[in-house]
């Protein structure tokens, strides 16, 4: 089993909360929009994954894909930024989530908590929201999961104080 922490839309900001409720994942997830000063804090408190979002510098983006496909225990996992969600995927990842779909697609971008099961790729879709104060977000989120073998279970929001 796996327990992940999932956040995003970050722009900069990393909430001291972060770190209580990331305290026992054993990875986390950051589906793009860092921002200066949040990738090496998140990787040295625990493994980071994470993928480059449209603000994000070329340090980010030399160290981040725009897209990161990966297996985590039985499950295929695509993380992107600007993705979509099940209905009105971006173009972008159009033509290879109906050809190639994951069990788990996971984006930010939007800065809106979205958890939605795609009936037709028998895929879900999970975007956090937003981590950072940057944006027109009212309430700042994260999120936790398990993944065990081919099951994502356990799933976790959590709401963030004050914007």
């Amino acid at each position: 089993m796996k327990k992940i922490g999932l956040i995003s839309d970050t722009h900069g900001f990393l909430d001291d909360a972060v770190f209580k409720h990331f305290e026992s994942v054993d990875e986390i997830w950051h589906a793009g929009d860092f921002g200066p000063g949040v990738a090496g804090p998140l990787a040295a408190f625990k493994p980071l994954r994470g993928v480059f979002g449209n603000i994000d510098d070329a340090a980010i983006r030399n160290e981040f894909p725009e897209n990161n496909r990966f297996k985590c225990e039985q499950v295929e996992v695509w993380m992107t930024h600007v993705g979509g969600y099940p209905g009105r995927y971006s173009s972008l990842v159009k033509p290879e989530i109906y050809t190639n779909p994951p069990k788990l697609f996971i984006t930010g971008h939007s800065h809106i908590l979205k958890v939605m099961f795609d009936e037709k790729l028998k895929c879900l879709h999970i975007n956090p929201g937003a981590a950072g104060k940057h944006g027109w977000h009212k309430v700042r989120t994260l999120i936790r999961f398990c993944i065990t073998d081919e099951n994502i279970h356990t799933l976790e929001v959590i709401e963030l104080s004050g914007r």
